[in-house]
């Protein structure tokens, strides 16, 4: 089986540098690019131009459809599938079924949430192919990385490597899937 080449990680020593870095490669139009710090940065999600997430919008439709459907379901299965006339009360009564039908809006909300996080994510992931650069075990600590990612449009990887040394990083290492 042979490796590919997932992109070219740069590494720097403090945040003003990843982030110039970053600043640099949007004005190169990179598209595909990430950044990992040991600690949050400021700007670096502004530089990085990362738009809003997708996960509300998952949780929006959870909650719609788990709490529609159970309503619906509370409906069918006392007024219509096997209604029981007791005493003369309604067959159904709107206010008995709420809190259920809550539950599961926010249960199905939060099991969309997560579902939507760790699709996005692109987890569970045992192994990442970042873990085999040997720089990257500072990641967590104290430096900061760059990684040009191979499937970007613009991405060539003479000019991707040429384009990291100008940012004057420690060190630049090719990452292989």
């Amino acid at each position: 089986m042979s490796e590919r080449l997932l992109g070219l990680l740069a590494e720097f020593a403090d945040a003003a540098q990843l982030r110039g870095a970053v600043l640099r490669a949007r004005h190169e139009r990179y598209a595909d690019i990430e950044a990992y710090s040991p600690y949050p940065v400021d700007g670096l999600t502004e530089a990085m131009g990362v738009r809003r997430g997708h996960v509300p919008f998952w949780m929006l439709l959870g909650a719609i459809g788990g709490g529609g459907f159970t309503y619906w379901l509370e409906w069918y299965s006392a007024a219509v599938n096997y209604p029981i006339n007791i005493g003369g009360r309604p067959t159904f009564s709107w206010p008995a079924f709420l809190p259920p039908a809550l539950e599961m809006t926010l249960l199905w909300a939060v099991l969309l949430g997560v579902l939507a996080i760790l699709v996005g994510n692109r987890l569970p992931r045992v192994h990442h192919p970042l873990f085999a650069v040997r720089a990257f075990d500072r990641a967590s600590s104290d430096r900061f990385f760059l990684l040009l990612r191979a499937s970007d449009p613009r991405f060539e990887p003479r000019r991707a490597r040429e384009f990291l040394q100008t940012l004057s990083p420690l060190s630049i290492s090719e990452v292989m899937e």
